[in-house]
C-alpha cells in the first residue's frame, strides 16, 4: 500500500503531512479506521511541568486523529515517570516523588493539551488516563509471572535504545530495563479497558510500541486458546510512528542554547515561542508548516515555493500559526506585533522577555555579563565573551566591547529599562522593580 491510496482520511492526512515512518500493518489499520470511530493513544512522561516541542509531533497526530472522527487518549506516565524511559539517554533519570509527578501532570493537562485537543465525555472527545492507576498496585511476582515471561532478554538487548546505551558503556539499571515491559503492559490495559487499537509515537519509540503489540497478541492468543482450543488471533492492535525531526546538521529539533522549547507560557513566553519558529532554518519551513499547522496543503505548497528573502514571509506565517495553536490567537497577535516593532520598526515591544532587578542593586552597579546570562541570552560568561568578540552582544542597541562592563541606573532608557541583545534576533529587557 502506497501513501497515495489509503482509504481512511487519517492515514491520508498523515502521509501528506510527513507523519508516517513505520506501521505494524498499514492495510489492516486502514481498514479498521474505516469501520467507525476508533481509539488511539500516545504516552507522555511527567518529568517536567511542561511538555516541549519534541512532544508536539505526537500531539498533532492525536489532533488529526480527533479531526478525522476518532477518539484520542493522552496517557500520562504517572507510574513510568517514577522510572524514566532509558531510550537514547546516557544517564539514568533523576527519580521523582509522587507529589512532584502529580503536580507536573496537572500543569501539563492545563497548559499543553487543552489548546490542541477537545476533552469531554463524547464518543470522539479526548480522554486523559494515568498509568499509575494500574502500575502502582502491581504485585511484582505476579507481574513477572503473567507478563514478564513473554519477553526475552535477547530481544530486549536488540533494541537500538538499549544497544546505544550499552555501546557507550553507560550504566543501565534493572529499573530502567523494566520500562519497556511496563510500556507494553500499558497497551494491554488500554486495549482491555478503553478499547484502544493503536499506539503512536516518534520513531525512537518503535521498539517500545511494538513490544505492546506483541504482548497483546501473545496474551490474546493464550485467552482464545484456553476458551476455544484454537490460538486464533482476532483482536489486532497496531503501532504507528512518525520520523523524528532534525535540523539540517542532524541535531534533534526542539533545543536552543537556553534549553527546551516549552509549550507552557509559564516556562517560555509566547514571544520566545514565536521567535523559535520565526528563526527556523529555511530548509525546514515546508516540513514545519505541514506538521505544526492546520493550514490547507495548497496554501502550504504556495509558501514552500517561495525563494530567497521571500521565504521570510513563510516563516512569519509558520510562527504565527504555530503560536496561535499553542497559546491562542491573541498571544500570537501580540508576539507578531512585538516582533514587527523590534525588527521592522526598530522599537521595543512590551512582550519581550524581561527580568527585574532592585533599584539599589542597579545603582551600585551590576555586571553586564551576569545580567546577560540572567536574561537567558547566554548560558555562560564564555559564551558572552564569544558574542562580544563577534560583535553580537549589545546594550541598548550599542555593541559591547568589554565583558567586565558594569551597568547602572544611568543605562536605563527613558522608558525605564535596559535593552540587552544577542545578535539581531534575540532581545531581553532589564527592568527596575
Amino acid at each position: 500500500m502506497t501513501k497515495d491510496n489509503y482509504k481512511s482520511d487519517f492515514l491520508n492526512i498523515l502521509a501528506q503531512r510527513g507523519f508516517i515512518h513505520q506501521c505494524s500493518d498499514f492495510e489492516a489499520l486502514d481498514a479498521k479506521l474505516m469501520e467507525g470511530p476508533q481509539s488511539a493513544y500516545i504516552g507522555f512522561d511527567a518529568t517536567a511541568e511542561s511538555l516541549h516541542i519534541g512532544n508536539l509531533t505526537g500531539i498533532m497526530m492525536l489532533k488529526w486523529f480527533q479531526e478525522c472522527g476518532h477518539k484520542p487518549i493522552t496517557l500520562m506516565g504517572g507510574g513510568t515517570s517514577k522510572i524514566g524511559d532509558p531510550s537514547f539517554k546516557d544517564e539514568q533519570r533523576v527519580l521523582l516523588t509522587d507529589d512532584v509527578i502529580q503536580t507536573n501532570i496537572d500543569k501539563i493537562q492545563n497548559t499543553c493539551f487543552k489548546q490542541f485537543l477537545n476533552y469531554g465525555n463524547g464518543k470522539t472527545d479526548a480522554q486523559m488516563v494515568n498509568n499509575n492507576d494500574w502500575l502502582d498496585g502491581l504485585g511484582y511476582l505476579e507481574f513477572l509471572r503473567d507478563y514478564g515471561r513473554h519477553f526475552t532478554v535477547n530481544r530486549m538487548l536488540s533494541f537500538d535504545s538499549v544497544k546505544t546505551r550499552l555501546e557507550r558503556e553507560s550504566p543501565l539499571s534493572l529499573l530502567e530495563f523494566n520500562y519497556m515491559v511496563m510500556q507494553a503492559y500499558d497497551f494491554v490495559k488500554l486495549r482491555e479497558e478503553h478499547n484502544v487499537i493503536l499506539q503512536m509515537g516518534g520513531s525512537d519509540q518503535w521498539g517500545n510500541i511494538i513490544n505492546g503489540v506483541d504482548l497483546w497478541r501473545k496474551i490474546n492468543n493464550e485467552k482464545t486458546l484456553l476458551t476455544t482450543g484454537d490460538p486464533c488471533f482476532n483482536e489486532p492492535v497496531f503501532a504507528l510512528t512518525a520520523p523524528l525531526l532534525t535540523t539540517p546538521d542532524g541535531k534533534k529539533m526542539g533545543k536552543t542554547l537556553n534549553g527546551a522549547v516549552w509549550l507552557s507560557a509559564d516556562m517560555l513566553s509566547p514571544y520566545d515561542y514565536y521567535q523559535y519558529w520565526r528563526n527556523c532554518d529555511d530548509a525546514l519551513v515546508e516540513t514545519l508548516l505541514k506538521r505544526f499547522t492546520m493550514m490547507p496543503m495548497d496554501e502550504i505548497d504556495k509558501l514552500a515555493a517561495l525563494q530567497g528573502q521571500e521565504i521570510n514571509e513563510a516563516k512569519k506565517v509558520l510562527a504565527f500559526e504555530a503560536t496561535k495553536m499553542c497559546h491562542g490567537e491573541a498571544a500570537a497577535n501580540d508576539a507578531q506585533a512585538t516582533a514587527q516593532k523590534v525588527f521592522e520598526q526598530g522599537s521595543v515591544g512590551d512582550d519581550l522577555p524581561s527580568i527585574e532587578v532592585s533599584k539599589s542593586d542597579l545603582e551600585k552597579g551590576m555586571g553586564f555579563a551576569d545580567l546577560f546570562i540572567q536574561c537567558g541570552l547566554a548560558e555562560s560568561k564564555g559564551e558572552v565573551k564569544r558574542l562580544i568578540k563577534g560583535g553580537g552582544a549589545k546594550c541598548n542597541d550599542n555593541s559591547v566591547q568589554d565583558i567586565d562592563l558594569t551597568l547602572n541606573a544611568s543605562n536605563l532608557t527613558d522608558k525605564g529599562y535596559i535593552k540587552l541583545s544577542s545578535g539581531k534576533k534575540r532581545h531581553a529587557l532589564v527592568k527596575v522593580k
